[in-house]
């Protein structure tokens, strides 16, 4: 092959530059044109408020109430369903950067508690406050506490979601087992224990009591057991109570459930194929049930049907308290909307009018926190699936135990510290071969002191949560 002359050669170098730039240049040009046509093109936001839910069935549920509302109100609604990562996500930005957001927005616990990082003039939500002392709203009043942040309140509640017990009567009652005589989890274990003396054939019982492990799908269990006791992870200034000794005592004690010869609890996964299955086929005797999770084996495991009833949760203490919470939902106005009265009206209607509770029962299996809706007959209607229970009036009976609760921007970097807390304890009680609760305790408290000063470090770099008494006036705006 004949080589290039040396002109040749120079032509090509120093054509090989021009070529390099050719491509950025093309990618700044289509960038510039995309962002005039961007710029220039309308974007027509439908007129009206707009509601923002991240769940399938309340939208539903909205729905009709909607079109209603839009038949002799102006301005008209608009609702839009979004996953929830996607709300979430909107809602904060819109709120750090102080944009326009939707004007009512439904969003759950822990999505909610992060509008809450910063100072309360900051907060992304209407302060309700004030209206709902004026207006003296009849709702349970522990359902204010996930939407309280400094003693004041920024969501309507959406629920109660007190927790019961779903066994498997089937079982139990083959067996000639009497739950009347169970008040607290010891008398729980040991009114149930002749279910696990039949064995497969790994001579393994066939049938452990209660669905409960250490890994992170039950951390919300670990909560509400914490809850149930009189624990808490955080106290109402917004300060981490990971350390209390009331939270090491329940460690220790599930970790004696978990561990050792005389193991109780087996792994059924909440909210997967797998551990439906194992519920169907009885692996595990009892499960953790709020109100919300009717609904779920409803739908998930119709095969319980008729086989399955509820039960309040056994006590920590003879007299103590027989139910927790798990989950919770608000509705909340945005700082950047302006019909404020229009939108809390609405806002009122979609919450607090008795035929959406009476809705969010029939369709949703939710109890209302509107304590004067409790009355409605629906909820002493018996349901076959829970084989003929009154189950509404059961999770009634239990609401106003239900525990107040901190909703803490760092709640989810507390339960996590928690959970590991959890599986270092699990461990040490293999290692050491210690299984009873009281030779756990001073481990369990040990390994809590430790999460409870990381957390810590986190919340004191926050200068808005610093470690002062709230001041009479916060502390009386709480209803």
């Amino acid at each position: 092959m004949e080589e290039p002359n040396p002109k040749q050669r120079a032509t090509r170098h120093e054509a090989a530059p021009a070529r390099r730039f050719v491509g950025p240049v093309v990618i700044l040009v289509l960038a510039f044109a995309s962002a005039v046509v961007y710029a220039a093109w309308p974007v027509r936001r439908p007129p009206g408020f707009h509601v923002w839910t991240f769940a399938r069935l309340h939208h539903q549920i909205y729905v009709p109430i909607a079109e209603q509302w839009n038949l002799t109100h102006t301005p008209k609604v608009n609702l839009t369903l979004l996953s929830l990562p996607a709300l979430e996500q909107r809602m904060l930005s819109a709120f750090l950067a102080r944009t326009t957001s939707a004007e009512l927005i439904e969003v759950e616990r822990r999505a909610a508690a992060r509008a809450f990082v910063g100072p309360l003039d900051a907060v992304g939500f209407v302060d309700l406050t004030d209206r709902i002392r004026a207006e003296k709203l009849d709702i349970n009043p522990a359902s204010f506490s996930p939407w309280t942040a400094r003693g004041r309140i920024f969501g309507l509640p959406h629920d109660v979601h007190p927790v019961m017990l779903g066994y498997r009567a089937d079982l139990v009652e083959a067996a000639g087992i009497d739950v009347s005589r169970i008040e607290t989890w010891d008398d729980f274990f040991n009114v149930l224990r002749p279910l696990m003396d039949e064995r497969d054939e790994e001579g393994l019982p066939k049938h452990y009591l209660l669905n409960f492990w250490d890994t992170p799908v039950h951390g919300e269990v670990v909560e509400l057991l914490i809850l149930q006791a009189g624990g808490a992870l955080f106290d109402e200034r917004g300060q981490p109570t990971l350390d209390r000794a009331t939270n090491a005592h329940v460690l220790a004690t599930l970790v004696s459930w978990r561990v050792g010869p005389r193991r109780v609890v087996a792994d059924a996964p909440y909210f997967s194929a797998s551990g439906n299955k194992l519920l169907l086929e009885g692996r595990v005797v009892a499960s953790f049930v709020p109100d919300w999770m009717c609904n779920i084996w409803r739908f998930e495991i119709p095969q319980l049907a008729g086989k399955v009833k509820l039960m309040p949760l056994p006590a920590w203490a003879r007299g103590g308290r027989r139910t927790s919470v798990w989950g919770g939902t608000m509705l909340g106005i945005s700082r950047s909307a302006t019909d404020i009265d229009g939108l809390w009206t609405f806002a009122k209607r979609l919450y607090l009018s008795r035929d959406a509770a009476h809705e969010l029962y029939t369709r949703g299996d939710i109890i209302t926190p509107v304590r004067s809706f409790w009355d409605d007959p629906i909820y002493d209607k018996p349901d076959p699936f829970f084989s003929g229970q009154a189950k509404g009036r059961a999770y009634i009976d239990l609401a106003s135990q239900v525990p107040i609760r901190s909703n803490s921007p760092y709640g989810t970097l507390a339960m996590t510290e928690v959970q590991n807390a959890l599986i270092a304890l699990v461990a040490y009680a293999q290692r050491s071969k210690r299984y009873a609760a009281d030779e756990l305790t001073g481990e369990a408290a040990r390994l809590l002191g430790l999460a409870q000063a990381r957390v810590a470090a986190r919340v004191a770099r926050n200068v808005f949560l610093a470690a002062e008494p709230l001041s009479a006036d916060v502390r009386e705006s709480t209803p």
